[in-house]
């Protein structure tokens, strides 16, 4: 990979692919006073979970007298196509949120200056559209192949306008462009499953982010935890990026000498203030002016940051230092303005957009055939229904790989079955009998909710995902919540036949092959149900253990207000409501009036009426004497085959009379639909790429 010369890739009307050199168009993104205030005390509005960037918290310069904190003190400079621009400073010096604000990633009310290109302002749908942010950890995942993972972001990313050909012309031409050309079949890896290499796994996020070629590329710490030569490698791809004509502006903690080598231009940073902004070969003569020369054999980037930190240990931390730069900046910009003059000539924003979209630079754009300019900006590439499909599709083809998750689930469900089945072996339909059907009931139905508890690590451990592809409009919200209802859907049908099966015939349930239908439906309806709520509360509470926490205390919750510790007329009023809102209650009262309904059954019949009562111990004698002074009484012959207790006697005693077995599996295939639609509405609110 050189690091000069470049080439970009033109896909032509007709599906070809030519290796051509072009001219790139001019663009320069400037930034002027940015300025940056947050309350003191945990006011910083940072991503959700964002484990991929460090929270503002974590690079903001230390605390202020008063209720703020400053994070950037009027912040100037320009970034330029064809340069690479590295913001550094040690830790805290408000690189990140320099880099944030450059994105967009920080409220427009709470970021004072301006960011412009091309001299227009820069923000919104355009922005989102010619711009790209690649985040600090790599998100990806596990099982994808590169080419795999970058096809399936050409999908989201690209129009559906674009042929298939073209996308796979372009996902071929990054590979290459990215250096993955020996990895392109290898999966991506986690800890248990080898995989690419960790330079290979940044460069593979890189490319995930600019499949659609975008105008500009901001990046944090890109070589971060990479050995020297990879972290040489990703900086190599990133000139060449920015040489095809992108404006590449990133982070850098502490570039080694062969590193500084490549960087066009350096910005930085102590305590939001700049205290340089020139081009690595400046740092030589600027250090040596203000009175701290370089040594020959010093890594210029290092001697710079550890004089930063010792003079950030004084109470004026490096304001002299910024102070200097003020004015070495005044002094040194008549002699570089003949220089500058001809790399500021640009033109309009919306027609060099409109000309690298022409010269097939914008990929996105113009596949659909339209510029990507001020109010045509399409919000997102593709339709929903498309969007979804490439979502199930990638879904399917990454845990279609791991085939042990399903199998621990399915191990889970058929000895659990097996465990019930052994234990309800036969029931007879005697008091004992009922009383064993409705344990055998509760404990099977509140299973299914406890068994889906195996959802909640899904969502979490996408979540980070989720917010790097949705942070640029790669797909819509309501599209990923569709695709992972339909892609969780298939599994749950698989395991509520299995469970059905150990179970119906074993524990002796009647009703034949209606009957067991209909269990089916229930159990496959109290997965729905259990599985769209765990996923609900998966987007509420981001940690496993405190997820696990709360699911299995509000499913207690749920089986005790189910109607079997306690009956529905036997709570209090002011606990009423809970056992409507138990998602337990309408799955146990459905297959109670499943196995109940028909009246002439009978559950008891002469003198086991007595059973469970200080009669039942007594001889047979006593009870047939009993039986026969209860038929006098009542006027009626009561013999030992008389029936007592029929199945809409049991129905009546436990009160589940109250809604029909069709309405209760209809609620709970509809607590199924809520739970999913409160888990996009949390989305929608929830899920903001940006500080406040």
């Amino acid at each position: 990979m050189a690091a000069s010369g470049h080439a970009v890739v033109d896909i032509d009307e007709a599906g070809g692919e030519a290796m051509q050199p072009l001219a790139t168009v001019p663009y320069v993104l400037s930034f002027t006073a940015l300025s940056y205030s947050v309350k003191n005390g945990g006011g910083l509005g940072c991503l959700p979970s964002r484990a991929s960037n460090r929270l503002a918290s974590a690079d903001a310069p230390p605390s202020e007298p008063g209720n703020t904190k400053t994070l950037l003190d009027g912040i100037f400079g320009e970034a330029r196509e064809g340069e690479l621009f590295a913001v550094m400073g040690a830790s805290g010096s408000g690189k990140s949120t320099l880099v944030d604000a450059l994105a967009g990633r920080i409220a427009r009310e709470s970021l004072h200056g301006s960011v412009a290109l091309n001299g227009e302002p820069l923000h919104g749908r355009r922005l989102r559209a010619i711009a790209a942010y690649v985040m600090q950890d790599d998100l990806l995942y596990p099982m994808l192949t590169v080419r795999e993972t970058l096809l399936f972001a050409a999908e989201f990313r690209l129009p559906r306008a674009l042929s298939p050909d073209k996308k796979r012309a372009r996902v071929d031409a990054l590979i290459d462009q990215l250096g993955l050309s020996r990895a392109a079949d290898t999966i991506i890896g986690d800890e248990g499953h080898r995989g690419v290499s960790g330079g290979e796994r940044r460069r593979v996020s890189i490319g995930t982010d600019i499949i659609h070629d975008p105008i500009l590329l901001f990046l944090d710490e890109p070589t971060s935890g990479l050995d020297s030569a990879s972290a040489f490698m990703v900086v190599q791809v990133l000139r060449r990026i920015a040489q095809s004509g992108s404006v590449v502006i990133m982070t850098i903690h502490q570039p080694s000498a062969r590193i500084l080598g490549i960087l066009d231009r350096l910005l930085l940073l102590s305590r939001g203030r700049t205290v340089y902004a020139g081009t690595p070969a400046g740092l030589k003569p600027f250090f040596a002016e203000f009175g701290a020369p370089i040594p020959d054999n010093e890594n210029p980037a290092e001697f710079a940051l550890d004089t930063i930190r010792e003079m950030e240990r004084q109470p004026d931390g490096a304001a002299t230092l910024a102070d200097f730069n003020t004015k070495w900046q005044q002094t040194s910009s008549d002699k570089d303005k003949n220089k500058d003059d001809k790399l500021m000539c640009t033109m309009p924003l919306e027609l060099a957009i409109a000309e690298s979209v022409s010269r097939g630079k914008l990929v996105a754009g113009s596949g659909s055939g339209n510029a990507v300019t001020g109010s045509s900006v399409p919000t997102f590439a593709n339709p929903p229904w498309t969007e979804v499909w490439v979502l199930m599709k990638r879904s399917f083809t990454n845990t279609g790989r791991m085939p042990e998750l399903f199998a621990m689930r399915l191990g889970t469900i058929l000895v659990t079955g097996f465990i019930l089945a052994t234990i309800f072996w036969r029931l007879d339909d005697t008091p004992k009998g009922v009383q064993e059907r409705l344990g055998f009931f509760a404990m099977a139905m509140s299973t299914m909710f406890y068994v889906c508890a195996d959802a909640l690590p899904v969502f979490v451990q996408e979540r980070h995902i989720y917010l790097r592809e949705t942070a640029h409009n790669a797909y819509r919200r309501i599209s990923y919540v569709l695709a992972n209802a339909v892609v969780s859907f298939p599994p749950l049908v698989l395991l509520s036949l299995a469970f059905a099966v150990t179970t119906f015939w074993a524990v002796g349930l009647a009703g034949g092959g209606s009957s067991f239908l209909f269990f089916v439906l229930v159990v496959l309806a109290s997965f729905w149900a259990g599985s769209g709520f765990v996923t609900f509360l998966s987007a509420v509470v981001p940690h496993v253990m405190l997820g696990y926490t709360v699911v299995v205390a509000i499913l207690a919750y749920f089986l005790l207000f189910s109607g079997f510790f306690i009956n529905r007329d036997r709570i209090p009023d002011y606990w009423i409501w809970f056992h409507y809102l138990s998602l337990v209650k309408y799955p146990y009262q459905a297959v109670l009036q499943n196995e109940f309904s028909d009246a002439s059954r009978c559950f008891s019949r002469g003198v086991q009426m007595f059973d469970g009562t200080p009669i039942g111990h007594m001889p047979e004698a006593v009870k047939l004497k009993v039986l026969h002074a209860i038929g006098t009484a009542l006027g009626t012959n009561v013999t030992t085959n008389t029936c007592v207790t029929t199945g809409a006697d049991v129905l009546a005693q436990q009160a589940v009379t109250d809604i029909g077995k069709w309405k209760c599996l209809l609620v709970t295939v509809a607590w199924g639909f809520f739970f999913r639609a409160l888990f996009y509405i949390v989305l929608l609110v929830g899920s903001k790429n940006k500080r406040k």
